[in-house]
């Protein structure tokens, strides 16, 4: 009997906006083809958490959600500060790829024209490891606002599989005045598309896609108006 592989800890963010005539739709992104896993499949952003999402510079940086919430939310036997890591580890692995952010100020202020062209030209270095999220934050005096995430559900790669994540999946806004990347070092292209529309893609297999990927679309589908999906998950 083959040895079973320990799933990585990781988290995926799916971030939603308004669109006309009150419905929603979703941001995907492409992975690009040449890459060994999951290239050309279309998913959520989202990754592995990193150590440096859950020591204690980075838990300092975060606003509107404690260790212990976080713990509460999630539940199961794991430690407060690896809970909130799965949010870091969220909004971070949304920054590397997308280029969009939830860092305010300690007021809960935005950050102004001149910090957007510096997080954008720090963000490669995020990206590429040259940099570690907490660093960036005390670089710019910035924090990791947490509040306005909403986790979903929890799943597991099965055991059949060589590489195995054990995933948080997380909703959010789109925030305003902010616009994705085309593309990235881990993105070959971005997509706004409606639950539906998504799901279309992936039964005529325009768009290639992972059950946990269609099952949160699933989900979101159930939603008819922008307005109902807000009041169901709490989005602020």
């Amino acid at each position: 009997m083959s040895d079973v592989t320990v799933p990585n800890k990781a988290s995926t963010i799916i971030l939603v906006r308004e669109k006309a005539a009150g419905g929603f739709e979703v941001l995907m992104t492409r992975r690009p083809q040449e890459l060994q896993f999951l290239g050309g499949y279309s998913v959520f952003p989202g990754g592995g958490m990193e150590a440096a999402d859950y020591c204690d510079r980075m838990l300092s940086r975060c606003l509107g959600l404690s260790p212990a919430e976080a713990q509460q939310r999630l539940g199961g036997d794991m430690s407060q500060d690896i809970a909130l890591g799965h949010w870091v580890a969220a909004v971070r692995e949304l920054f590397e790829e997308t280029g969009i952010h939830f860092f305010v100020h300690h007021d809960h202020a935005d950050v102004n024209s001149n910090t957007y062209e510096r997080l954008a030209e720090k963000r490669q270095e995020l990206s590429e490891g040259r940099l570690n999220l907490p660093e960036l934050l005390e670089s710019e005096r910035l924090f990791c606002d947490l509040s306005r995430l909403t986790y979903l559900f929890h799943r597991i790669t099965p055991e059949k599989y060589k590489v195995r994540f054990d995933t948080r999946f997380y909703l959010a806004p789109m925030p305003a005045n902010q616009c994705s990347l085309v593309s990235s070092e881990e993105v070959a292209e971005s997509l706004w598309l409606t639950p539906d529309v998504a799901l279309d893609h992936s039964q005529s297999g325009t768009l290639l896609m992972m059950p946990p990927t269609i099952i949160a679309l699933r989900t979101l589908a159930e939603h008819n108006s922008w307005d109902t999906l807000r009041a169901r998950f709490c989005l602020i």
